[in-house]
């Protein structure tokens, strides 16, 4: 039997998180319409989303199904150039602006959101075919496969036989990026930050409804033991196969993000250290933890674009002393890291997520201590 008490404190738990979802949301429409755009503080907000995106995509595949694919970068690559080739105008394509050397076979352009969700299944359908034969392999084997992938793909890209496609080793540009986001039905600019807050939010939000599902407990089984998982009657290729695509179709879709973000993009950019960075991020935040990896990436973006940019300025030097220079924060910001690591060993959030049910178990509690306080009194008084 479903006890009424417990169904409607889950529910007001709910609404306390879609209200605080909603503030967040709020807020960065306000900021956007009062404060300057260029401001460092939008940086930090458009990358943090972009990157929320990313980490929880490879949460899902190395937390929540517990494998230690290290291919995101590559994905991502595979979402920034096929969302930058399906938005460029065909008059940029047939002139020398971009195609310099190469002359684009590709002659039709399409809409910002068809290209965002092409992005996603550019880079799935990769995800397929690369997962028949490396999902095969378990732990540091499936890592080094998946790694040795993106870098392929980043190569493959820079190959000069792919310049009709992707421009060869050089940059695209000249695509629909943030700036060209509008309204609806209007001509009015569209706010570049709250449009990355929407789109990362809701594939974040898929994610949560898959964890939350059948499939997300399979998954969960799969981390936990295979071979009890199997025995369940649970296909452990197919559903290790699900996970990767679809991590790799919302890594696809915030590569997409990064390159409108960017204005301009090159696959030098998506390196291993990318991937690396990523999974710092997640490990960070907790390996298990949705909250905890969108906590870790606005802290270590935040952290890494702007509190410690001045340890970059000699000029902040204290007491005279010359210690300050281009590239220290890099050095501060590495410590910071160990030390969480150190006294944080399974991140800041663990496996758990941010939950308002404590905060409504205090706000009963406290009722019930009230409303029996009169009658406590009453008695004491007959």
């Amino acid at each position: 039997m479903n006890n009424p008490t417990l169904q409607k404190k889950d529910k007001t738990a709910s609404w306390l998180m879609f209200g605080f979802i909603t503030a967040i949301y709020a807020a960065v429409v306000f900021l956007e319409l009062t404060m300057n755009g260029n401001h460092i503080l939008f940086t930090v907000l458009k990358k943090g989303a972009i990157y929320s995106l990313v980490a929880v995509s490879m949460n899902l595949l190395n937390g929540f199904t517990g494998l230690f694919s290290l291919g995101q970068a590559g994905f991502m690559l595979i979402g920034a150039y096929t969302y930058a080739v399906l938005t460029m105008p065909v008059e940029v394509k047939l002139s020398d602006s971009v195609y310099r050397y190469y002359d684009c076979i590709v002659t039709f352009d399409t809409g910002l959101i068809i290209a965002l969700i092409c992005a996603g299944l550019m880079a799935a359908l990769f995800a397929a075919l690369i997962g028949l034969p490396v999902l095969r392999l378990k732990s540091d084997y499936l890592a080094i496969a998946t790694l040795g992938f993106a870098e392929i793909i980043r190569a493959f890209f820079q190959w000069g036989a792919m310049g009709p496609i992707t421009n060869g080793a050089n940059m695209l540009r000249n695509y629909l990026d943030l700036g060209d986001i509008k309204i609806p039905f209007t001509d009015i600019p569209f706010p570049p930050t709250t449009f990355v807050f929407i789109v990362a939010g809701i594939c974040i939000a898929i994610i949560i409804l898959l964890i939350n599902s059948s499939y997300g407990r399979a998954f969960k089984a799969i981390r936990d033991d295979e071979i009890a998982a199997e025995a369940m009657g649970i296909n452990l290729f197919r559903h290790k196969e699900m996970s990767f695509v679809i991590s790799s179709f919302f890594a696809g879709v915030s590569g997409a993000l990064l390159a409108m973000y960017q204005f301009t993009i090159n696959a030098q950019q998506f390196k291993s250290a990318l991937t690396y960075e990523i999974l710092l991020i997640v490990v960070i935040g907790g390996i298990g933890s949705i909250s905890g990896s969108v906590m870790a990436t606005f802290l270590y973006v935040a952290a890494s674009e702007w509190w410690l940019r001045f340890l970059d300025d000699p000029a902040n030097n204290i007491l005279g002393l010359t210690i300050l220079r281009s590239g220290f924060r890099k050095l501060v910001f590495s410590i910071v890291i160990m030390v969480i690591v150190l006294f944080f060993s399974r991140g800041l959030m663990g496996d758990r997520e941010i939950s308002f049910k404590g905060i409504v178990d205090k706000i009963r509690k406290r009722k019930n201590v009230k409303a029996a306080a009169p009658a406590e009194g009453g008695e004491g008084h007959e």
